[in-house]
């Protein structure tokens, strides 16, 4: 049987000489395709049947056209035999990928409704396989290209995305192109943005956030637009809530201390319900500072 790694690589080439929109060398690949003795289990996992009729659309050359679409009919004979399809089914049934009653489409569409979204984007779930992720347009801007290579490096860290089996070129591609469309330039901000979307996906105390974007539980889409409060890890959301909490009891606690007076007249609500408070903020032979706080509107200023 031919060996699942072997076909998904020849899959990634087709996809790209796709999107390259350069078929060159496809006539060797099918051939190599040709020779592999496929099995049903392989088919399915690596989705080679839409590479190759991707290929044949594509192509030019008739040679290509007519070496994949044998290959499409063989593999369909496949799945209908494994299916258990009778003889009048399969003659309804249209080529591969041709319409949305395609088996390969049919196939696809199963596959992906099985992996199940939780409700929390931060929490983490069992390593699932995806097939693949929408296309992205190819660039050939330098910079967006390198941008592409940092985000592929950032979310191969660790050895989740070998578990999950995901392309992470793809997902990169993905990613960079979102925050692309959003800012139609690779400017500061289109930088800066990159910047924090690498930073989170790296670090190693937040693997959460890297694995939900792998599993696709975290979309393209989604990461490339969330805050920096929302990716941070579980640990940083505790620390600065409880960073929060510490900041509102101070605020507090300087609200109520103090003496009350009715000395000072507030410039906003004119009111003389005040607090104020005497701090050395100067040399010792310079008088104190007096804070004061209307307790009527909160408004603060100071006399020195």
């Amino acid at each position: 049987m031919a060996k699942t790694q072997e076909v998904e690589r020849i899959a990634k080439k087709l996809d790209k000489m796709v999107q390259k929109k350069n078929t060159d060398g496809a006539l060797d690949l099918l051939r190599e395709l040709k020779n592999m003795k496929m099995s049903l289990e392989t088919l399915q996992s690596t989705r080679v049947g839409m590479s190759v009729n991707a290929v044949r659309k594509q192509s030019s050359d008739e040679e290509v056209q007519t070496l994949a679409k044998t290959l499409i009919k063989s593999w369909k004979k496949l799945l209908e035999g494994a299916e258990g399809k009778s003889d009048e089914k399969k003659k309804d049934v249209s080529p591969v990928r041709s319409s949305s009653t395609s088996k390969d489409s049919v196939t696809a569409e199963k596959r992906e409704k099985s992996v199940e979204t939780p409700t929390s984007p931060t929490t983490p779930t069992a390593p699932q396989r995806l097939t693949s992720f929408p296309p992205a347009p190819v660039t050939a801007d330098n910079v967006r290209t390198k941008s592409r290579e940092l985000l592929v490096a950032a979310l191969q860290t660790g050895d989740d995305f070998k578990a999950i089996g995901v392309d992470c070129e793809h997902l990169a591609a993905q990613i960079e192109d979102r925050i692309f469309q959003e800012f139609k330039s690779t400017d500061m901000k289109y930088k800066t943005r990159l910047r924090s979307r690498i930073s989170n996906l790296k670090d190693q105390k937040n693997p959460d956030l890297r694995r939900n974007v792998l599993c696709g539980n975290i979309s393209p889409e989604r990461i490339a637009s969330m805050t920096a409060e929302e990716m941070a890890s579980a640990e940083l959301k505790q620390i600065r809530e409880a960073l929060t909490k510490e900041s509102i009891r101070e605020h507090q606690l300087s609200k109520v201390g103090g003496t009350e007076t009715d000395m000072f007249i507030c410039s906003k609500c004119h009111g003389k319900n005040c607090t104020y408070t005497q701090v050395q903020t100067r040399s010792a032979d310079e008088p104190m500072t007096t804070f004061v706080l209307c307790n009527g509107c909160g408004n603060r200023w100071k006399f020195c």
